[in-house]
């Protein structure tokens, strides 16, 4: 049910956030007014060096405290303030939404060889996990997530979305059925340079979460969509896998069509199943994985949810509906509808 709209431009020219708020009201049907969010590539350039650190906290007392006090332990807190807001008359401000600009210091651990990337990610599941009251719901640099519970033109109109300018963005519209609607819960997910919306119901959670888990990462969002996130990090990041190969490990062929392949495709196909069968994700999807080089979208293995590709110029949208693509941009030069399981990849150019 959930509605999901992203959009690329790979020239890297700016887009406010005002399109992409009118395309996604469109699919208020596909939603409860329990969650909408947008994700932003480029939207913090004076602090393009810095990892941008998005917060709710309960109160700004003692979760924020102790925040404060991890942050500066690992790090320097170049600047900090409640992320601007506008009061909305029918949504109902459950946290506070506050942002850190953050560096963290490499030397502070032994050997001083640690990427910075896993000192953030520690640092993310350090708080979530043991300061009740603060929850970090985006961490990467140079991007922003904004997003609470609500119908999507009145989070967008909450965090005057129309006054941030991305060469990417990603939109969610959410309709919860196996969790509450909370603010934590609301998609975009992030985690350093991943962010996710996604449509549909991951019935393998419980085994992906326990894979993800393995590797030092714990899912606190309570919600399917979380270890996404978490296995694009692992599996893009980490064992430095392309999009490509990251699909296939997501949403891979069937074993009867993978017997079917030329060799050296059965082999490739073979050992991803094999390396990450526990990555592998069952149930209907749609999802939209964006980085800060690019978006890339795919359904699950026989297309249980719908997802429309189209491009006009140098701008790549997915979503799950050609008429809120249409709303952005109403003259395009093609529209498709991409097979099951086959990822459709926008990167920014060179």
């Amino acid at each position: 049910m959930c509605g999901i709209i992203s959009v690329i431009d790979r020239s890297k020219a700016g887009m406010d956030g005002s399109r992409i708020k009118h395309a996604l009201s469109l699919m208020d049907e596909r939603g409860s007014g329990e969650g909408a969010g947008y994700a932003a590539y480029g939207v913090y350039p004076d602090y393009a060096d810095y990892y941008a650190l998005h917060l709710f906290f309960n109160n700004l007392v003692e979760p924020k405290a102790k925040v404060d006090e991890i942050l500066r332990s690992w790090g320097e807190i170049e600047f900090e303030e409640e992320i601007p807001t506008l009061e909305q008359p029918d949504l109902r401000r459950t946290h506070i939404p506050w942002r850190y600009f953050f560096k963290p210091d490499r030397t502070l651990l032994p050997g001083s060889t640690t990427p910075e990337e896993d000192i953030i990610t520690m640092l993310v599941m350090k708080i979530n996990t043991t300061i009740q009251g603060a929850l970090v719901f985006s961490s990467g640099k140079n991007i922003g997530v904004f997003k609470a519970s609500g119908w999507p033109e009145t989070v967008a109109d909450f965090y005057q979305i129309d006054q941030y300018e991305g060469y990417i963005w990603l939109a969610h519209n959410r309709y919860p059925t196996n969790t509450s609607g909370w603010w934590g819960g609301a998609h975009p997910f992030n985690l350093l340079d991943w962010s996710v919306i996604h449509n549909g119901e991951i019935t393998s959670y419980g085994a992906n979460r326990r894979y993800i888990e393995s590797y030092g990462y714990t899912c606190t969002m309570f919600t399917d969509t979380e270890v996404v996130a978490y296995l694009c990090d692992l599996l893009g990041r980490k064992h430095g896998l392309p999009e490509e190969l990251m699909v296939r490990a997501f949403a891979p062929p069937f074993w009867d069509e993978i017997d079917q392949m030329k060799e050296a495709d059965c082999t490739l196909n073979s050992a991803i199943r094999q390396t990450y069968g526990s990555a592998l994700m069952n149930g209907p999807f749609a999802i939209v994985v964006a980085t800060a080089e690019g978006i890339v979208g795919f359904t699950d293995r026989i297309k249980l949810r719908p997802l429309i590709a189209a491009e006009a110029g140098d701008r790549l949208y997915i979503s799950s509906e050609e008429a809120a693509i249409r709303r952005m941009e109403p003259n395009l030069d093609r529209v498709w509808m991409p097979k099951a399981g086959e990822p459709v990849i926008g990167r920014v150019k060179p």
